[in-house]
């Protein structure tokens, strides 16, 4: 290889940008409209537009990404996590175009990214499993026909998809049909398709994984194990390495049946291999990511492997530059820091970073996808950065966390900052040997209060009007007279100051937008009597469905359509 693509975003673009500098090969960064000035296009060697704002006009978008490899003159595309990461059409489309593809064969990504076909190479080899259906299923009635043998809790999952995204957990009978479709919604607009499957889900579990990485040559080694059990709406927001409180024999079960599913799938390249632990020591493999995952970092510090390196090693052919499992050296934390407002039921807050200020000192890592200046686009993702703290010990990762979370400043948009602090600091998670965390500890037993974020104060100044032309794949920035531009729609500028406040912002019957976002649907009609707190809209935000409640009972009037980008607290209708 001698130039990448990278096929994606952010703070993970910027960690592939680094590993090609860091291997001896170029990089070439792509970007949509909203990230015409990202860190990560900064970062590449080259960068070329996309010409989108949403992720299907962009990211997702094969043909442009291809048209642009062509363009720049890139041997290989390394896809990332996320988008495309996990679409083995688009591996082939790489491998068709004579390009190397940094991943798992097309087959294999078929092979475990369909997640029922996966549950069939798990019963092959002796992994553990719950019941769930032997293939997606085609409708409500099939969801709610499951829950009625099997039992509730049940979870509905995308069957092309991972990371949470199409994930609903359904409790009651009654909410079935509904979870249902929001699942399959979730699902279309991550990873391009809706299909799902049903299992049992397993109440309070805990989330435990293990990073494998493998070569060309034959070999499948299991780099270590982590827990990635702190999550919210299926979204992993602390994860350590390596998994806690599992005895030796436990450990190597997961090792074995990582490595076995691997193995009979033929793998190549990195890829984790998840599994739910129930609090009565009950273990069920989940599924097979065919990619890098997000939390990566905590097991490349404490294994001393880069893992992103190996994949550039594999994709060059070369083998593996270890030997068998690596014995953990030290602890370590992830800490997703996202653009979100822990305080107000982690709403997305997309805008424009005011302060960035991160953390440093002994064992503390940053990969951020941003800097002081960024904005962040309700378009996309959430995650803005990630802090990775490590220790010899967990006592001592913990300390040096509680340091370094409290020296992280971020201002402009609300972050998950203060919740991770008060994570730190709780009982159920730092005390040796308690570890009372599970998967929806968020939801059923962390009672600590958040302030909610404040609300930045908006800039009076705007009369210049950042934008930029490209040039052979280099970026120059322009500084323009807003007056001169007035009334034309300028792809990629970003006027200094936000939009002013709704106009029904004190209207207490108006709907208003929690979040900035698409208008993805009304669930209730023009002129229909709504009760207060009922949902009568779904939002798409950052990738994620926000429902949108009644204000107060009444008759609701509609005044946006579906398919309308909003900004936070915009008044799309009123109930009189």
């Amino acid at each position: 290889m001698k130039k990448v693509l990278i096929a994606n975003r952010g703070e993970i673009a910027v960690r592939i940008a680094r590993a090609c500098r860091d291997y001896g090969v170029a990089s070439v960064a792509v970007y949509a409209d909203a990230d015409i000035d990202a860190l990560h296009v900064r970062q590449a060697d080259e960068a070329y537009a996309l010409d989108g704002q949403r992720p299907a006009d962009s990211y997702l978008n094969i043909d442009k990404l291809l048209a642009v490899a062509a363009r720049a003159g890139a041997d290989a595309v390394h896809p990332g996590y996320g988008f495309l990461s996990e679409r083995a059409d688009f591996a082939r489309a790489v491998l068709a175009a004579g390009l190397t593809w940094i991943g798992p064969n097309p087959d294999t990504i078929d092979a475990l990214g369909d997640k029922v076909q996966a549950r069939r190479i798990a019963l092959k080899v002796g992994a553990p499993l719950v019941a769930g259906t032997e293939d997606p299923v085609k409708d409500a009635a099939e969801v709610l026909a499951f829950a009625e043998r099997h039992g509730l809790p049940i979870a509905i999952k995308a069957a092309f998809g991972g990371g949470g995204r199409g994930l609903k957990v359904a409790w009651n009978l009654d909410e079935v049909s509904d979870l249902y479709a929001s699942a399959v919604r979730e699902a279309v607009t991550a990873f391009g398709r809706g299909e799902c499957f049903v299992e049992r889900f397993l109440d309070r579990p805990r989330h435990i994984e293990a990073q494998i990485i493998a070569d060309r040559h034959g070999r499948v080694e299991v780099v270590g194990t982590r827990d990635c059990s702190l999550q919210r709406r299926n979204q992993k927001l602390i994860e350590e390495a390596p998994a806690p409180y599992l005895d030796d024999s436990l450990r190597q079960r997961i090792h074995d049946s990582a490595r076995k599913i691997c193995a009979e799938a033929g793998y190549v390249g990195a890829g984790t291999v998840e599994f739910l632990l129930s609090s009565d020591g009950t273990l069920s493999f989940l599924e097979v990511n065919t990619r890098l995952q997000v939390e990566h970092p905590v097991t490349e510090e404490t294994s001393g492997i880069d893992l992103v390196i190996e994949q550039l090693r594999i994709a060059d052919g070369l083998p593996l530059s270890f030997q068998g499992t690596p014995a953990p050296r030290g602890h370590s934390f992830e800490f997703r820091i996202n653009a979100e407002d822990a305080g107000n039921g982690f709403l997305p807050t997309p805008g424009a970073i005011e302060r960035f200020l991160a953390p440093s000192g002994p064992g503390v890592r940053l990969d951020s996808g941003v800097v002081e200046g960024s904005r962040v686009s309700a378009n996309f993702d959430s995650m803005i950065a990630k802090l990775i703290v490590t220790g010899a010990t967990r006592e001592q990762a913990i300390r040096r966390a509680r340091r370094a979370l409290a020296e992280f400043t971020i201002e402009g948009v609300a972050s998950v900052l203060p919740f991770h602090r008060a994570v730190m600091n709780h009982p159920d998670f730092t005390d040796d040997g308690t570890f009372a965390v599970h998967t929806r500890w968020i939801e059923t037993d962390f009672a600590e209060r958040i302030d909610i974020a404040p609300h930045a104060a908006i800039s009076a100044d705007d009369a210049v009007l950042r934008t930029f032309v490209e040039i052979d794949g280099k970026r120059h920035a322009l500084g323009l007279p807003a007056g001169l531009l007035a009334g034309i729609n300028l792809a990629g500028a970003a006027p200094l100051a936000d939009a002013p406040a709704a106009a029904g912002a004190l209207d207490e019957r108006a709907v208003l937008t929690p979040v900035a976002g698409n208008l993805h649907a009304w669930v209730a009609e023009h002129g229909a009597r709504v009760e207060a707190g009922q949902v009568i809209a779904v939002m798409e935000a950052m990738k994620m469905e926000t429902s949108i409640l009644a204000p107060c009972a009444g008759i609701l009037t509609i005044a946006e359509q579906p398919g309308h980008y909003c900004d936070a607290r915009a008044c799309i209708g009123r109930i009189d």
